[in-house]
């Protein structure tokens, strides 16, 4: 059973900076494509960021959102720069055996954290 321990996250304004963290319980941790989802009021969840071997991205988030993992601490990184109102959602980790943007390949899933990003 895989655990996922999502840190970061919190109140920023509009052009700041936010680093989230995902430790995962996992032995077989640098085996898992691990990505970044979130979630707003009244949308459905979406894929952020990914990463297996190689970073992968969504749309909104190649300019500006940066994924990276160190397997020696079992942990995945998403650095967010220039956030924006729009980008205030939950973000959740996930770990999945495939390389993937679609959040119904993966079995594990952190609890979240809100990010909010005032004007």
């Amino acid at each position: 059973q895989v655990q996922l321990e999502v840190t970061g996250g919190g109140l920023v304004q509009a052009g700041d900076s936010l680093r989230l963290s995902c430790t995962a319980s996992a032995r077989a941790f640098s085996n898992y494509c691990m990505a970044w989802f979130r979630q707003a009021p009244g949308k459905e969840r979406e894929f952020v960021a990914g990463i297996m071997w190689n970073p992968f991205y969504g749309d909104f988030a190649q300019d500006r959102f940066t994924v990276s993992r160190d397997n020696t601490k079992k942990t995945v990184y998403l650095q967010m720069n220039s956030l924006k109102p729009e980008d205030t959602a939950v973000y959740y980790c996930a770990a999945s055996s495939v390389t993937s943007r679609e959040s119904g390949r993966y079995f594990a899933w952190g609890q979240g954290t809100q990010v909010t990003v005032s004007a």
